[in-house]
């Protein structure tokens, strides 16, 4: 017999160097249960491909962060649904913007009237991110900030509203979406052109692996691709690509993969078919690894080991019976669970009615609790790993994203940055989206797919209504009432100086935009004013029409 490591020895030192939490290491009837299940020989968690999760403990060591998607009206409205949250035992805030702030626009921007603070927080200056976090401890809560085109704009922001209160940005911990293609494929909310762009992203990263450390730069998103209307292997696939390609643009601007590789998150849907989406992860764990290592040459452990969070599905809630949305949630948050998420954010059952209710935005994080500390989930990694179904499934999500990388591969001429940009520029990913959209909607009006409550086992009207959350005009009022006070009080001079070196930065190639925007940010610039001094350098983008 021969004396070298298995696979289970060497996975055993991980886990033994990693395990601290305290867990009740037993089934609900009392049966001792091992941290994970499988051959000697076979693939563990914390091991590469990482296919079984990225930590060899996984939940055994920490549980995932509960970080609850919050923002409304104003931002000291959005302040009191932080507090709530982390009093019911959130552990992480997650911010949402209102549509002006994620299109750069300031409140009192005529194309803002009737969306300020409707969809989200309202956000126009540093006042508010000083209203937005008063009383948080940033040193200690992480936070994610869901804005894209102003991402940059949004972590100066953050920066000096935490500085302005003692914190050393260097301690802040936290994500920032900032994932730009994925704006031009699904969700639409894009400013400048996708190259300046993705100049814009790079230089965020850049600027976080010299000044904050534990920050993650960027959220390679395909929650937004899957709600346009993707399948899941398209989620997974063009989610991925657009990772490759911020990974090309960051070396390009000379950044060494395993310098920044660490610090790159994901962001996952969790749709409503239980064993697709856990398969759907488990491919995206053991592809990251595997091209992060193979193409790009990443050695450092963590640049291989894919990380993301993950949010249940909003474009599967329906308004017709909507409490049947707790059991979707509850569904799909048990899937990501099972497939190994770093965070979570369950949906309210009323989301798709209007924003939540403080009822039901904790009843939601409570669905998560339940999942946690009451089905045994965490006790066991990748649980229904070595299922036939689970793994032919995980196989063919890999085998479909690979066909997908080599056409992008084949447009880019071996760049996969220069593929997704020209799959962006000729409108196939967005066509791709509006296929698989149409197809589910065609096969749900027929009856050949079923949604409970919409198409069978309708109810009587009146049977489905539920108390909801309004936001009514007062809220846009007081917001520009604010905005005007800001620029009153704030120096004409600094902020005039501050936009000139915004655009001078944006200008020139060599440097990075971050210092400057945050000198602006200090001065009280709004987002729409630092994005307009963008725009005069990059111009602004308008999508050309499919054919």
């Amino acid at each position: 017999m021969s004396d070298s490591p298995t696979n289970r020895d060497i996975w055993g030192e991980l886990f033994a160097a990693s395990t601290s939490r305290p867990v009740d290491s037993s089934s609900i009837s009392g049966l001792p249960l091992e941290p994970v299940y499988g051959p000697d020989d076979g693939e563990f968690p914390g091991v590469f491909p990482y296919t079984r999760g990225p930590y060899a403990s996984m939940y055994r060591s920490k549980l995932w962060t509960m970080r609850m998607f919050a923002g409304f009206g104003t931002a000291e409205d959005t302040n009191a649904r932080f507090k709530e949250i982390l009093r019911a035992g959130g552990d992480g805030l997650s911010t949402a913007f209102d549509l002006p702030t994620l299109m750069g626009r300031d409140s009192d921007d005529p194309r803002s009237a009737g969306e300020v603070g409707r969809a989200g927080v309202a956000v126009d200056s540093l006042a508010d991110f000083e209203d937005l976090f008063a009383d948080i401890d940033l040193g200690e809560v992480t936070t994610s900030m869901t804005i894209n085109s102003p991402a940059p704009v949004a972590l100066a922001m953050y920066v000096a509203a935490a500085e302005q209160r003692g914190f050393d940005r260097r301690q802040l911990g936290g994500t920032l979406q900032n994932d730009i293609l994925k704006e031009y494929q699904a969700q639409k909310e894009f400013v400048f052109p996708p190259r300046p762009s993705v100049r814009l992203v790079a230089d965020v990263v850049r600027f976080c692996a010299l000044e904050m450390p534990r920050w993650y730069p960027v959220s390679v998103s395909g929650y937004h691709i899957r709600e346009a209307g993707s399948t899941a292997a398209q989620e997974l696939a063009f989610t991925l690509a657009n990772g490759f390609a911020y990974v090309e643009a960051v070396r390009a601007a000379g950044l060494a993969v395993d310098d920044f590789g660490q610090r790159l998150s994901f962001f996952f849907n969790a749709h409503i078919d239980f064993f697709e989406e856990i398969a759907k992860y488990r491919a995206a764990r053991r592809i990251w690894a595997r091209w992060m290592r193979d193409r790009y040459g990443a050695t450092h452990p963590r640049c291989l080991q894919l990380r993301f969070h993950t949010q249940t599905a909003g474009v599967s809630l329906t308004a017709q019976q909507p409490e049947l949305n707790i059991a979707r949630v509850a569904i799909q948050a048990m899937a990501a669970a099972m497939g190994g998420t770093q965070s979570l954010h369950t949906d309210a059952f009323d989301e798709a009615l209007a924003l939540p209710t403080e009822k039901a935005a904790r009843l939601a994080l409570r669905t998560q609790q339940v999942v946690a500390f009451e089905t045994g989930a965490p006790n066991v990694a990748d649980p229904l790993g070595g299922s036939y179904y689970v793994e032919w499934l995980t196989d063919e999500m890999e085998r479909q994203a690979e066909a997908i990388f080599a056409r992008l591969d084949d447009w880019g001429h071996g760049s996969m940055l220069e593929g997704v940009l020209a799959g962006i520029e000729s409108n196939w990913f967005q066509a791709e989206i509006a296929e698989a959209a149409y197809t589910f909607q065609r096969d749900l009006a027929a009856g050949r797919k079923v949604q409970v409550g919409v198409n069978r086992f309708v109810e009587a009207a009146g049977d489905d209504v539920v108390p909801v959350m309004a936001i009514g005009a007062e809220v846009e009022q007081a917001q520009c009432k604010r905005l005007a006070e800001v620029r009153r009080h704030r120096s004409p001079a600094a902020v005039s100086d501050g936009l000139a070196a915004v655009s001078r930065a944006a200008a020139d190639p060599t440097a990075n935009v971050m210092p400057a925007i945050i000198e602006a940010v200090r001065a009280y610039a709004t987002v729409g004013e630092i994005m307009a001094a963008l725009a005069d350098v990059f111009g602004r983008y308008v999508e050309r029409a499919a054919l």
